[in-house]
């Protein structure tokens, strides 16, 4: 009985807490799409960290092009890596590379800067840390996704799995596993039950090919459009000057991958999950020029700090006009990438990668979860 009144005690104190909290929270209308990628870093990982690089815009791209009741959700992207010897052993050798960010060009950096080295791969481990260190969406409408990427048995370490997985599945969390090896092996090391149990899907790749793109004729326009698109960010502050930096740096990490690579990068600056408005003036302001008054003179740059407020007004409104303008560019020239892709893809199969398994599996999760397409 004592037992039973405690347990009724707690479910009162956890009710009341929670309506006292929906009671003092404003409802959040915007939706999120949490997307979590923890990949095995140990020796053998090369060639999967290579396909990463090679396809998170192409994922980025896949996420932009849905909506929730006509609104386009929120992109928040996580990575973890695990396996790795350089990690510490009384964090079951996993790190939290990035918690959840919306700012595409830090996961993009982080993702850049992983290496690998010889360990132990812990996969429930990584999962549960994943699960309990993020800020998961409590949402129902919102999309939450983890990936995790490895080839050994999914059932070392300390942690159970199969508890781990499920415990995903409760929070409406999916869990879908990439085994890098033979689809039948992947089965046997456990890594489709990880998936069946954490209500996600299995995938096996080959990690060492490298990824096969298909070039179009409208390339060589998008990336050129890219350079009159940088030059509309407008850095202010502190980090003004290093994001503008960074933005650039991550144009030429993509484009060292591949030329392809790089398109499908501009392709996601086109569109609105690539925001910065921590750093750049255009995306901050948005419509509300008021919102210049409130940047002291001193964090502005150069070429605004001797201007009066109505001509940094008038400046800030060129440099958006002609921003989208430029993605209005892009986008219609991606659509018709786009559609060039498909048709060479009837009489060319691309084998599943890292980025196809992701990005196909997201689609089918929004199917789930009543997001559609943009422009169906």
């Amino acid at each position: 009985m004592k037992k039973l009144a405690l347990l009724i005690v707690a479910i009162g104190l956890f009710i009341n807490s929670n309506v006292s909290q929906n009671a003092n929270t404003p409802p959040d209308s915007k939706r999120k799409i949490q997307l979590a990628i923890l990949f095995d870093t140990s020796n053998s990982m090369d060639g999967l960290l290579d396909q990463a690089k090679s396809r998170i815009w192409n994922i980025v791209n896949t996420i932009a092009k849905l909506e929730y009741d006509n609104e386009q959700p929120q992109i928040e992207i996580a990575l973890y890596e695990y396996g790795n010897d350089d990690l510490a052993q009384k964090d079951g050798f996993v790190r939290q590379v990035s918690s959840f960010s919306t700012d595409l060009d830090d996961i993009s950096s982080l993702l850049f800067g992983l290496t690998t080295n010889g360990g132990s791969e812990f996969c429930g481990t990584v999962i549960e840390k994943s699960i309990t260190d993020l800020k998961w969406s409590q949402d129902t409408r919102d999309m939450k996704l983890i990936y995790i990427a490895g080839n050994e048995p999914f059932n070392q370490g300390v942690k159970d799995y199969k508890e781990v997985c499920k415990l995903a599945a409760v929070q409406d969390i999916f869990v879908s596993t990439i085994y890098c090896g033979d689809y039948q092996k992947g089965i046997q090391e456990f890594w489709k039950d990880g998936a069946d149990l954490g209500t996600g899907k299995y995938f096996n790749i080959d990690s060492n090919k490298k990824i096969q793109y298909i070039k179009t004729p409208y390339d060589d326009s998008i990336q050129k459009l890219n350079e009159a698109l940088n030059k509309t960010y407008i850095g202010y502050g502190v980090k003004g000057e290093r994001k503008k930096e960074q933005q650039e740096s991550e144009d030429m990490n993509a484009v060292s991958v591949a030329e392809e690579n790089m398109v499908e990068r501009v392709m996601s600056k086109s569109s609105n999950v690539y925001s910065n408005s921590s750093w750049d003036i255009v995306d901050y302001v948005k419509e509300d020029y008021d919102k210049l008054k409130s940047i002291p003179k001193k964090d502005l740059p150069e070429e605004m700090k001797s201007n009066s407020l109505e001509e940094n007004i008038e400046f800030v409104k060129q440099k958006k006009n002609e921003r989208e303008r430029i993605q209005n560019n892009i986008q219609a020239l991606a659509k018709k990438r786009g559609e060039y892709i498909q048709e060479q893809s009837k009489t060319n199969e691309v084998e599943d990668d890292f980025g196809k398994a992701i990005s196909g599996s997201i689609l089918k999760f929004a199917n789930e979860k009543n997001y559609t397409k943009i422009g169906g």
